[in-house]
């Protein structure tokens, strides 16, 4: 007998896990993972190269996306190298746009400046033959500064 109830479990849902953190020390570098980082505000994470007083201080990538550039590439991609500082797992990052803000751990906020990038030659391109920040890439400005871990909840709000 059913009871009418459905349950449907949804990659739309508002709120996933850090995956992973990774920085590196310059821009044009692969990066490398970090169990945690402090966000700076008005910055970007602390010792990473894309920190500084411009839009772009913290970019997320979508675990899902590496895990299908894997697939269909043949790759074995992982944490940092698609050049990304956060991989956000079990949050559908495509349904974001310009001006969403995402809580990570407890207190740091990040804000959407840019949705993908001009794709051009990059270490990620000429290590892997294919790039996801020009496509996918969340570019974003910390609002509110914090810590976080990996495995620590995100939340769109």
């Amino acid at each position: 007998m059913s009871t009418g109830i459905r349950v449907v479990i949804s990659r739309h849902m508002k709120t996933g896990v850090i995956k992973a953190i990774s920085i590196s020390e310059k821009r044009g570098q692969l990066k490398s993972e970090v169990p945690r980082a402090d966000l700076l505000r008005d910055h970007g994470i602390e010792n990473d190269g894309h920190a500084g007083p411009w839009s772009r201080q913290v970019t997320c990538l979508d675990w899902a996306s590496v895990v299908k550039a894997n697939e269909e590439h043949g790759l074995k991609a992982g944490p940092g190298d698609f050049a990304e500082n956060i991989l956000i797992e079990g949050l559908d990052l495509s349904a974001l746009s310009v001006g969403s803000r995402l809580r990570l751990g407890e207190s740091a906020v990040l804000e959407v400046t840019q949705i993908g990038k001009e794709d051009h030659p990059s270490v990620v391109s000429r290590s892997f033959g294919v790039s996801l920040l020009p496509s996918e890439g969340l570019f974003c400005r910390v609002i509110e500064g914090g810590a976080i871990s990996k495995g620590d909840p995100v939340e769109v709000t």
